[in-house]
């Protein structure tokens, strides 16, 4: 907890929140994830691991977990906890490059991405390449699950995806929307084309 604290007031704007996702939050996240058919799984923001766990523990023994984190502090935490565990990949870098990852680990598109990313706080244009990349990287049927504390970002999610779900999670402090998504047809294409 104090780690997260420490680099929350570091950077807040790319951290998000005060503490790590709560317990029930996790557990509504995972819930919407098809475990029993992923191949290839991502993770933006993964943080202090609190997603990462429940991912590896459900996860088929063939599926393939994409770990990408921005922050130096907590890349290295993930490290020590899960590099060298089969089929994981851990990036040092923005889930704008998401793509390129995908292709260093032979992998075409991912089944699911999973996001602790605040875009509510995220450079605009940031925020556009990372959904851009995000709706090439998923493909055709791939889905894309965020959490974030407002609605206030529904609109810009709705120019690149279509929303699927959206779970409220009252136990969260504070309390978060899941939102399940998938790329929009006219955003994969325009992706593809670049």
């Amino acid at each position: 907890m104090v780690p997260f604290l420490v680099e929350f007031i570091k950077h807040p704007r790319f951290i998000g929140a005060v503490a790590p996702s709560g317990r029930a939050l996790a557990e509504k996240m995972m819930g919407t994830v098809r475990f029993d058919r992923a191949r290839a799984i991502v993770e933006y923001g993964s943080g202090t691991g609190v997603f990462t766990r429940r991912l590896l523990a459900r996860r088929r023994e063939d599926t393939k977990l994409i770990l990408i984190e921005n922050n130096p502090v907590f890349y290295c935490r993930l490290q020590k906890e899960f590099g060298g565990q089969r089929d994981v990949y851990l990036f040092c870098g923005s889930a704008e490059d998401v793509n390129d990852y995908l292709a260093q680990c032979g992998i075409s598109s991912a089944d699911f991405i999973v996001s602790g990313l605040p875009f509510a706080s995220l450079p605009k244009q940031m925020s556009e390449n990372i959904l851009s990349a995000t709706c090439k990287a998923l493909g055709k049927k791939g889905r894309f699950i965020t959490f974030q504390y407002s609605m206030v970002r529904r609109k810009f999610f709705e120019r690149y995806f279509s929303i699927d779900g959206r779970l409220l999670e009252m136990k969260n402090l504070p309390p978060a929307y899941v939102l399940v998504m998938r790329a929009k047809k006219l955003c994969r294409g325009r992706t593809e084309e670049n």
